[in-house]
Parts: structure tokens; C-alpha cells; sequence
């Protein structure tokens, strides 16, 4: 496998359980959890169907996310799970790197418009190693994926004014970023306000599915 094809995803998935409280209101408790896996099934399935891609890592120490990651044929990682997404986004690049892989992509669960050709994009802009690629969201305040090679070469910290910093962090490691704007990369559904955002491009997404499911039987 050429250096460049060497890229494996990652995706930090949280305890369902306490998954998507800033939903609020918009989204009942109890259905939060099926909100957040159904997100994060579209998001496997968008990698599971990424031709470019060497791998899929999960991380996490939920059941049903790891069920769920190996009917797409994600490896589950437990290592630095409970440490939110910059500490599992952290244990798998070491991992990665120890391992001598060529290159990390970060995303998380909460993507539900992304798709194949969008994250074909990202890898086809790795062009070189060392490399830093970044789509932010769609407000450029948060860092919805990041391709890193090698795969801990630069200290990755996320949060929601995390796109800047990462463009700093890239710098001071001497690599100057590529960023690119991708519309379903940018859409995470993180409060009621990305959610009416998602709700109003028609897609044939799992959480377009389930949210009008839900929105049926409340009405029915």
C-alpha cells in the first residue's frame, strides 16, 4: 500500500447514554441515544464506502457503538475513550503512529451529511509527508475533520473554537495547512440550531430517517 493510500479514519464515539444533552428540548432524552448512533452510523457508512481509506478505528466503551462499528468493519479502540475527543482522538494517533501508519483523518459521530466523495476529497488532498488537512465547521470555529500525517505530528485539541488553534498548532510544527470547506463535513449537529439546519436539506440519511419517524408518531 503506497504511503499516501495509508490513511485510517477515526471517529471518537461517546457513552450513548449521555450523548447530545445540548440537543435541549429539541430532542427528547430518551431518544438522544438513537440520535447520536444513528448519526454515527451514517458517518461509518460514509467511510465504510471510502475507497481510499486503509482502515476505520472507533473509539469508544459504548456496546451498541461498538456493535455498530463492526457491522461496518471498524476496529474498536477503548484506549483514551473516556477522555472525551481530544483524549481519544490522542490514544489512537499514538497508536497510529506506533504502528507506522501514514496518516490519520479524525471525525466525529455527530456528521450525518458527509459523504464518500467528501472524504475522497480531504485524502486526495494529501499530497505529502509530513501533511495537515483541515475542514472546519461551517462557522470555522470548530475542527470537524482533520487528516494528519504522520499521524502524531501535530497536537490536536478539540473544543467549539477549536479551528484556529489547530491552524496555529499546524504552523508551530512547521506545516502550513489545507483547509477546505465541505458542506456535509461542516454540518455537526451539536444544539437545536444545527439540528433545523439539518433538517432543512433533504437527504436519505439514518438520522433524517429516525428524527421523521419520531416527528410522525408524535403526530400520529
Amino acid at each position: 500500500m503506497s504511503e499516501r493510500a495509508d490513511v485510517w479514519a477515526v471517529v471518537p464515539i461517546k457513552a450513548t447514554a449521555d450523548a447530545k444533552q445540548r440537543l435541549g428540548n429539541a430532542v427528547a432524552p430518551m431518544l438522544r441515544p438513537r440520535i447520536a448512533l444513528a448519526m454515527a452510523e451514517d458517518v461509518l457508512a460514509a467511510l465504510a464506502a471510502s475507497a481510499a481509506l486503509a482502515g476505520i478505528f472507533v473509539v469508544t466503551i459504548d456496546a451498541a457503538a461498538s456493535a455498530l462499528a463492526g457491522r461496518y468493519g471498524a476496529h474498536v479502540l477503548t484506549e483514551g475513550a473516556r477522555d472525551g475527543q481530544t483524549g481519544a482522538v490522542a490514544a489512537a494517533a499514538r497508536r497510529l503512529a506506533r504502528e507506522r501508519r501514514g496518516a490519520i483523518l479524525t471525525i466525529p459521530g455527530d456528521l450525518p451529511l458527509v459523504t464518500p466523495d467528501e472524504i475522497a476529497q480531504i485524502i486526495a488532498a494529501h499530497e505529502r509527508t509530513p501533511d495537515f488537512v483541515i475542514a472546519p465547521a461551517h462557522d470555522e470555529r470548530g475542527s470537524n475533520a482533520i487528516l494528519c500525517a504522520p499521524p502524531d505530528a501535530v497536537p490536536l485539541k478539540f473544543g467549539d473554537d477549536s479551528f484556529l488553534p489547530h491552524l496555529d498548532a499546524a504552523r508551530r510544527a512547521g506545516l502550513e495547512p489545507k483547509i477546505l470547506r465541505l458542506p456535509g463535513v461542516g454540518l455537526d449537529i451539536d444544539n437545536p440550531a444545527d439540528l433545523a439546519a439539518f433538517l432543512k436539506i433533504p437527504s436519505n440519511t439514518r438520522a433524517r430517517a429516525l428524527l421523521e419517524e419520531i416527528e410522525d408518531v408524535r403526530h400520529g
